[in-house]
């Protein structure tokens, strides 16, 4: 009995041994056909991309996502999904799929570069600065993140550049409010306006001009001493623009009239001149 005990033990071990061989052998053979399929979508992907298929592209690539997710090739193929619909201008499209990949894979080391190119989708959907200011303002959020959390790689030099341009665009949206009121003469929406631009976009083209509507605005209102504190300012950061001249001249209304008949006589002695030198034919 004893001798029929070990041999059925024997027998089972065999058994289980031989069945977990096969098992091992099968899911060996299951994984790397995974990964074959994966390598096989992520380069059919790659192809339609460099053929101009950016939709079957992206297709290929999420393809390639959703068949190994815990693999390397996840976030790569997620990236390269979005990658496709930005070539060929799909910019939504290429906004869903980055907000995905940040969302879903937000420890990838290509962070930075989805970061970056889901900032730029957003300003390359700027067409009209007076309709497109949740894009301008996205563009604006993301670049600035870019430049906080990766100070020191291209895309922050990229994105600086750009911040810059985006604060042109709001600080002449700012400006062109700024300058309806003042024609309609609602004077305090009008100062919040150029306050803005004064406050907010001190380093865009549009301060100068900001600085001297809020001397004029200040000064038709009878606030003199505050219209003098705004042209003291332009006068130190800009004494040799044309704002500041304009300002001037809202205190010394004499400047204009000397002004003009300076510019009348300097065109008097042009054309005098003109008429000494010319040559009789």
């Amino acid at each position: 009995m004893n001798f029929i005990n070990r041999f059925i033990l024997i027998l089972l071990f065999i058994i289980l041994a031989s069945c977990s061989k096969e098992k091992l052998n099968e899911s060996v053979i299951k994984e790397k056909s995974l990964d074959g399929q994966v390598l096989e979508a992520y380069t059919e992907g790659l192809d339609s991309l460099k053929g101009g298929d950016v939709l079957f592209a992206a297709k290929k690539f999420n393809d390639a996502e959703m068949l190994f997710p815990q693999s390397e090739w996840a976030p790569k193929s997620a990236l390269m999904a979005a990658y496709s619909y930005y070539s060929q201008d799909y910019l939504d499209d290429a906004i869903a799929e980055l907000d995905r990949f940040l969302i879903v894979y937000p420890l990838s080391k290509n962070t930075d570069y989805a970061l970056y190119l889901l900032a730029n989708s957003y300003y390359e959907k700027i067409v009209d600065e007076k309709k497109d200011l949740r894009s301008i303002l996205l563009a604006k959020k993301n670049f600035k993140k870019i430049i906080k959390n990766f100070p020191n790689t291209e895309y922050a030099l990229d994105s600086e550049f750009k911040m810059d341009l985006i604060n042109d665009i709001l600080a002449s949206k700012e400006m062109y409010v700024g300058r309806y009121y003042f024609d309609r003469k609602k004077w305090i929406p009008a100062i919040n306006r150029f306050r803005t631009v004064v406050d907010d976009y001190d380093t865009t083209i549009y301060v100068e001009e900001a600085l001297h509507r809020l001397v004029e605005v200040h000064y038709r209102i009878g606030l003199t001493d505050e219209a003098k504190r705004y042209a003291q300012i332009l006068g130190y950061n800009y004494m040799s623009s044309k704002w500041y001249e304009k300002s001037y001249a809202v205190f010394n209304k004499d400047y204009e009239k000397k002004k003009i008949k300076t510019e009348k006589k300097k065109k008097s002695f042009i054309n005098k001149a003109k008429s000494l030198f010319a040559i009789d034919e």
